[in-house]
């Protein structure tokens, strides 16, 4: 038996997991702009926005879609634990970072500590939905490639908040939002290219069975599910930001 597991990736999926991590890095970016207001008050609202669309849909959603264009020959299920704490991770650690970086966004020492502390949470986030996979057999790391892995996560989360508080225009929000969907997708492939799967019994095809597990087949309807989940809290959030905003509108006009 050749222990070593056959693996490829669907190049449609790939390229979908690209796009949930610039669509998740447009809105974060939009956001981020919005966290200061007047008096040195902050928003909640788009501090919790930009946590949900960088962390949620563009790290953790892209990072369970490039799961599911991996092809293996072999048997796989997910811990809904892991899954889940991978989440709340990297949606709390990306929202109490931006709203760190934001008092002081001019600030390069501040900028880069939050950088730092952003990108080991993409990290994190990304190796314990690795831990989460369960195959028949375990993971061989090239721990090189693990600490590249790390390198590209830290870079790309500082420059991306020197962009999310350096983007006043449309134009330059959609360049910042593609740089950063291309950065986070090259942390993830290049965290995926460090492990080698192998298999270590004769059921190659068999589904590894344990409390709290879910089958690789249904892991497509739990991220859809929970990606939808995280759009409509956001569109619910723009919605009544809307709303608010415009009395005050009105108001200028006036004037």
């Amino acid at each position: 038996m050749n222990p070593n597991v056959t693996a490829a990736f669907d190049p449609l999926l790939v390229a979908l997991s690209f796009a949930f991590a610039v669509i998740g890095s447009f809105v974060a970016l939009t956001a981020a702009g919005r966290v200061n207001q007047r008096g040195g008050r902050q928003s909640l609202s788009n501090i919790v926005t930009v946590g949900v669309a960088l962390g949620g849909i563009g790290v953790w959603s892209m990072h369970f879609i490039g799961m599911l264009a991996l092809d293996m020959d072999v048997g796989s299920s997910y811990s809904m634990m892991d899954t889940f704490v991978s989440l709340l991770v990297v949606i709390v650690a990306t929202s109490w970072t931006v709203s760190f970086a934001a008092r002081s966004p001019d600030k390069l020492l501040r900028l880069v500590t939050a950088g730092v502390l952003l990108g080991m949470s993409v990290v994190v986030m990304h190796y314990l939905g690795m831990f989460g996979l369960k195959i028949n057999g375990y993971i061989r790391w090239d721990y090189g490639v693990v600490v590249l892995s790390i390198v590209i996560a830290v870079v790309a989360a500082t420059a991306a908040l020197w962009l999310a508080f350096n983007s006043p225009t449309l134009n330059r929000r959609v360049a910042a939002a593609l740089a950063m969907g291309v950065a986070v997708c090259a942390m993830h492939y290049t965290g995926m290219y460090a492990a080698e799967f192998v298999c270590t019994t004769e059921s190659r095809n068999a589904i590894p069975q344990g409390t709290g597990y879910i089958s690789s087949f249904r892991l497509p309807t739990l991220v859809i599910a929970i990606t939808l989940m995280m759009t409509a809290v956001l569109s619910v959030d723009q919605l009544f930001q809307y709303l608010r905003s415009k009395p005050a509108k009105a108001v200028a006009r006036a004037r």
